[in-house]
């Protein structure tokens, strides 16, 4: 039943019709936990305005991966990269030592699996990186919140209420004002580890819905357990197992004709 339900998905979703353009592109990418090696040499292209989901079993490596675009990893010692991420048009190595890790995050925004809204105000939630950035005009942090939160479809619901503290809000708006917090830096790839995880079903179509519409205007790339939402909401689709990357394609045609046996069996339940 589980295969079907993928499978009507995958169908019912529009496919992307115009050329496609590389926006990063992770070549040759290891990466270490002290001396654990988590992923192996992995080559994967993320396209311009398109959503790329990662699926596979829990500790597959899916956001040990996504981690390593934003450099999210610098945060520990002890841990290590190998092989490179490219960032396009300019065709920077992110992973490079003379690239500051803050500027990537900045380019690169980050949603997490659970709302973590700031115990600041819902204005300063969406303000914050701006902030970071060295902005200091009001007209400009008002209109930049005003368009990230329009972007993430929270504006009508929060207008009234900018200066009210962010935990006001429900888990929904939550991931929401989360997600016009990573907008309001105008980012060129948008990073989401599992979004929907802690969402009720109403919550998570509505985050589905705001993804389908972002692609217009940014890069996304989304971790999910949920092979149904990669198939609803995704262009293209990777597998991943025990740290390497074992099928990567079009979601239309990984999801109702893989090519390879074991991505075969994760789809249909066969395994994982």
């Amino acid at each position: 039943m589980a295969t079907v339900s993928v499978a009507s998905s995958v169908e019912s979703r529009p496919q992307p019709s115009a050329p496609l353009v590389p926006k990063v592109k992770a070549s040759g990418l290891s990466f270490y936990y002290g001396a654990f090696r988590a992923l192996k040499e992995l080559d994967l292209v993320v396209h311009e305005n398109c959503v790329t989901a990662l699926i596979g079993p829990s500790g597959c490596g899916k956001s040990t991966f996504l981690r390593c675009f934003n450099r999210m990893h610098d945060l520990y010692p002890g841990n290590r990269y190998e092989g490179e991420i490219r960032l396009y048009p300019d065709d920077i190595n992110l992973l490079a030592p003379g690239v500051d890790p803050i500027e990537v995050r900045m380019r690169l925004s980050m949603v997490f699996q659970k709302p973590n809204p700031f115990p600041k105000s819902i204005f300063e939630n969406v303000a914050y990186g701006l902030r970071v950035r060295g902005e200091r005009s009001g007209r400009t942090l008002e209109g930049k919140v005003e368009a990230a939160l329009r972007d993430a479809a929270l504006w009508s619901e929060v207008k009234d209420r900018l200066h009210q503290l962010a935990f006001n809000l429900s888990g929904g708006q939550q991931q929401r004002l989360c997600i016009a917090r990573a907008l309001a830096t105008d980012p060129e790839l948008m990073l989401f580890d599992e979004p929907t995880s802690s969402l009720d079903p109403i919550a998570t179509a509505s985050i589905e819905e705001l993804i389908a519409d972002l692609k217009k205007k940014v890069t996304i790339l989304i971790v999910t357990h949920n092979m149904q939402q990669a198939a609803r909401v995704s262009d293209f689709t990777a597998y991943m197992y025990l740290g390497q990357l074992i099928e990567f394609g079009r979601t239309d045609e990984l999801f109702i004709k893989p090519k390879n046996k074991q991505t075969e069996d994760y789809i249909t339940g066969r395994f994982g």
